[in-house]
């Protein structure tokens, strides 16, 4: 029998901050007072009987600095991540110059491999979904799931919501909508095929159909393939809670070998330079905030203090476990979060809002299967294609094993039908819904701009790519510029904090428990050094070239990751077909 570690769920409107905390540091709501086994106890119907279930516990070291983790990814993981860092640091123009380079040929190589990726593994939930394997539960047959749907949905929705939807929620729709081509390629090709070149309520459609496109089903299609894959192996054939065992089908106890261990330390680098990513997107957005509320300046100096301060608060958050400020945070998040989008929706153009999200939502549904098929043959429409849809298919699998880990954790007891349309349809419309108010919002400032369509100064920013500060002149659009429109404002950098603190807490535990092979109560002294790390990256990516380095980083940390990602798909698929041949099998034998 394996050891049994369980890990406490708090409210689930506590965001990640309630869902990833130690059982130790937390009084769990009585509403929500489940536990749930984190790939520990041995399943009689698992069909590996010789994988050895001994190995996460002999494999860690059991006293020195390195007690209760993997030495050895552990060390080479921080050397890799150690080794980016120093070498960016030491020569910002050259490492500028190198990201140039390397996301071009990344770009023009394997922007069509993206591509073909993420519409395998979309293809692979609708197989799920229709198919007799949706009827397997992510655990035992009679197995009960962990948590109440309202619970489930509520914790599928944090994991909807983050610093990107605030970074690109206005300034995306409003690049698309534009059609000056003043980057050196069309603001939306899409639109332009449909024959609405010019800026009227068509492309505005047409603008939030796409930024619906690259923020929705394709998306979570990655997140829902990796968490399945885990949740499948961890809690109906007894393998630990991690990313090497979806390999087991193909080398068997190998997965506690090297082979695993590079995988695991792959699924760090991803998340590190994620949620780096997100850190750097966040603080930008944060310093042009402070900007208009306090009159700091908005350049490289407050971002690098504002990443020096966040991570303060995240290390604080990670070690205190639910301290009553960092809870009073995470509660007031969704608080807040409701006040502003009501305040967008009271104060913006209400039904043409919700005209234009349904005529949108309609859109999409036609066209997000042709849309993630299109291939251009134009150079221009192929540049388009590499700055943002490819650009957003390298996020999207560099956080596949942090969103996925966590989701996974959430999911026991589900049948895979179930997790797959849960996990597919409740972010999705919940992120679908933000993108609506805000960047429909901003669509509608500039469709009907005193001065003429194009003319509410949305755009202009964007072109100039001062993409933090398109948000804040939006929520004057709203609010004004008194006190109602201050007060909006300090909101929205509220939101942006706390997103974040509770995302990198999160994230800390994620990578630590991946180094201490499914450990849920990590060292505390690895979770500080790993939020240390993630402030590091972020700080040596903007000073070495802000957003673009940002976007390298990340796309170049998918590509690796890309290829474990369809090896995990191949590997459950393979798991599930064996699964159903055994029993049916076993059906005709008793028959």
């Amino acid at each position: 029998m394996r050891d049994s570690s369980t890990l406490d769920f708090d409210k689930a409107e506590g965001l990640f901050l309630a869902t990833t905390r130690s059982s130790r540091d937390r009084r769990p709501d009585a509403r929500f007072q489940r536990r749930t086994t984190i790939a520990t106890s041995h399943d009689p119907q698992r069909p590996s009987p010789n994988a050895d279930p001994a190995f996460p516990r002999s494999a860690l070291a059991t006293k020195g600095l390195f007690a209760n983790m993997h030495r050895g990814m552990t060390i080479t993981a921080a050397l890799l991540v150690l080794a980016f860092v120093v070498a960016t640091g030491a020569s910002p123009e050259l490492s500028s110059s190198v990201f140039s380079t390397a996301r071009n040929w990344i770009e023009n190589t394997f922007g069509g491999y993206y591509l073909i990726t993420v519409v395998v593994l979309i293809a692979v939930c609708f197989f799920i979904v229709l198919s007799p394997f949706g009827k397997l539960r992510l655990g035992k047959d009679d197995e009960k799931p962990e948590f109440t749907r309202f619970a489930w949905f509520s914790m599928l929705f944090s994991a909807g919501i983050g610093i990107g939807i605030l970074f690109f929620g206005v300034a995306e729709p409003t690049f698309y909508f534009d059609n000056s081509g003043s980057f050196g390629y069309p603001n939306n090709p899409h639109a332009d095929m449909a024959g609405h070149a010019e800026m009227t309520q068509a492309r505005a459609v047409d603008a939030l159909r796409v930024t619906f496109f690259h923020w929705g089903l394709h998306g979570w299609a990655v997140y829902v393939v990796v968490g399945m894959a885990l949740a499948y192996f961890a809690y109906r054939k007894g393998l630990p809670l991690a990313l090497r065992s979806a390999l087991y089908p193909f080398i068997g106890n190998r997965i506690y070998g090297p082979i695993g261990h590079i995988v695991d330390i792959l699924g760090v680098l991803g998340c590190v330079f994620g949620v780096a990513t997100s850190l750097g997107l966040g603080v930008s957005q944060m310093a042009v905030g402070l900007q208009r509320l306090i009159g700091t300046g908005a350049g490289l100096d407050t971002q690098l203090t504002l990443i020096a301060i966040i991570t303060v608060i995240s290390i604080l958050s990670a070690v205190s476990g639910v301290s009553r400020g960092i809870k009073i945070i995470s509660e007031l998040n969704i608080w807040v979060s409701v006040l502003v989008i009501g305040a967008f929706v009271i104060g913006g153009p209400t039904l043409w809002l919700v005209m234009t999200f349904g005529e949108t939502m309609l859109d999409y549904i036609v066209e997000f299967i042709p849309m993630g098929l299109w291939y251009p043959e134009e150079q221009s429409e192929a540049d388009w294609l590499q700055a943002w849809t490819i650009f957003y298919w390298g996020w999207w699998l560099a956080w596949a094993p942090f969103i996925g880990l966590f989701i996974a954790r959430i999911s026991r007891g589900r049948t895979l039908r179930e997790f797959v349309l849960g996990v597919l349809l409740v972010p999705t419309f919940i992120i679908f819904v933000w993108l609506a108010i805000f960047g429909g919002t901003a669509l509608h400032q500039e469709l009907t701009a005193a001065g003429g369509t194009g003319s509410a100064g949305i755009i202009e920013l964007v072109n100039a790519w001062n993409l933090p500060a398109a948000l804040f002149a939006t929520s004057d659009g709203v609010a004004g510029t008194g006190v109602l429109g201050w007060v909006l404002s300090a909101m929205m950098v509220f939101l942006l904090m706390s997103w974040f603190v509770t995302s990198a807490d999160s994230s800390t535990l994620v990578l630590t428990t991946i180094l201490s092979l499914g450990n849920p109560e990590p060292p505390q002294r690895f979770r500080i050094f790993w939020g240390l790390v993630i402030g590091m990256v972020a700080a040596v990516l903007l000073v070495a070239g802000g957003l673009k380095a940002l976007q390298t980083a990340l796309i170049a940390a998918a590509l690796p990751l890309s290829v474990v990602i369809l090896i995990m798909t191949a590997g459950v698929l393979v798991a599930l077909f064996k699964e159903g041949w055994r029993r049916t099998s076993r059906t005709r034998q008793s028959s």
